[in-house]
């Protein structure tokens, strides 16, 4: 780990994507102090290392040669005839405070029809993370392991990867991350890293300028039919309010950049400051309102939000065939009372769950 540090703080112009490898798995082998982990973070992010997509392709990389990866089996079903494995999740840090777009979007998707692997955490730059937002409605996430990921996804359409479940080898840097209070290019990996490794999915980041970088790693990662969205208010998600801006990569490994509107939706714009999140309290509060569909005034913009970016995550699956489209059967799938069923659905099967089987699941 010296090696490294002092490559990175005397070379940085020589500092390539294996030293910054190397350097994390120091860290993951617990051969790093606390010292030497928040110097190399440090000095990743003083020398502007979160800007070189190559960097973050390796720091992803080598994350995930270290996570726990669920197969995508189960007993009547390969690989190949599971199909499409999606998420929608974002780097957080973006300080709006919004609601908990991405977590809800996925589960709208999933009710529309879509297999989503949702990754992430706890809360840590916001008021309510979206574990604690699923746990709050009775989810036990800590039970979901490699060995029911699949099951739960077949036969609910959706399924939550705790951060801290599939990559437990990075317990030894939590608390420099903590101590250190200021965002480094760890702090944008678990995006990159969703232990499933889904077909397709919408990242939201939290400033336009990591957009084209954080295009250009899953690109390097080998990641296809994925968008990078920015909204225009550095907010790392599709906007409501206006303009978000799209860089996505093809099936080719094209990356197309371009700019949407709620307009594209048939959506009505509002204020971000009608979609801002708030406790955790009354976030759930807001989410069994919009799981039962009865929406009080100030949650309608909450759920436009929603739908724009549930029916995008639609559209760059190749669900349907526009994102107008995409928000329709978002609406529909709400209205319907589809979502409320799945995720009563998901909920009951973690309370029965064991680590070790999924007998308990139901069909």
């Amino acid at each position: 780990m010296k090696k490294v540090l002092k490559r990175l703080v005397h070379d940085p112009k020589n500092f390539t994507p294996d030293d910054a490898a190397s350097g994390l798995r120091a860290i993951i082998d617990g051969e790093a102090s606390d010292i030497q982990m928040a110097g190399f973070m440090t000095a990743l992010q003083a020398h502007g290392m979160g800007e070189n997509p190559d960097i973050l392709a390796a720091l992803a990389t080598e994350m995930l040669k270290h996570a726990l990866i669920p197969k995508l089996e189960t007993e009547d079903k390969n690989r190949e005839q599971f199909g499409m494995v999606v998420d929608i999740v974002g780097t957080g840090g973006d300080g709006w405070n919004t609601f908990n777009i991405s977590t809800t979007s996925s589960l709208v998707a999933a009710a529309a029809g879509l297999q989503v692997a949702k990754h992430g955490s706890r809360a840590s730059s916001s008021n309510c993370g979206s574990a604690d937002l699923l746990e709050s409605l009775g989810c036990d996430l800590g039970i979901v392991a490699p060995s029911n990921v699949a099951e739960l996804l077949s036969k609910h359409r959706f399924c939550f990867l705790f951060s801290s479940t599939f990559h437990p080898s990075m317990r030894y840097v939590a608390n420099a991350r903590r101590e250190l209070g200021f965002r480094t290019p760890l702090n944008v990996l678990g995006p990159l890293t969703n232990p499933v490794l889904p077909d397709r999915a919408v990242i939201g980041v939290h400033s336009k300028a990591l957009g084209p970088v954080m295009a250009d790693a899953l690109k390097t990662l080998g990641r296809r039919n994925y968008a990078v969205v920015c909204g225009d208010e550095d907010l790392d998600e599709i906007s409501i309010a206006g303009n978000s801006h799209v860089w996505h990569i093809d099936g080719n490994g094209e990356i197309n950049n371009y700019t949407i509107h709620p307009d594209d939706f048939g959506v009505t714009a509002h204020p971000l400051s009608e979609a801002a999140g708030s406790t955790l309290e009354e976030n759930k509060a807001t989410l069994e309102r919009l799981l039962s569909n009865t929406l009080e005034e100030q949650d309608v913009a909450i759920r436009d939000f929603v739908l724009v970016n549930t029916g995008f995550l639609l559209y760059i699956s190749g669900f349907v065939e526009s994102m107008k489209q995409g928000a329709e059967v978002a609406r529909e799938t709400l209205e319907f009372g589809k979502v409320k069923n799945l995720f009563e659905g998901f909920a009951k099967a973690t309370q029965g769950l064991s680590t070790t089987e999924c007998s308990a699941l139901d069909a």
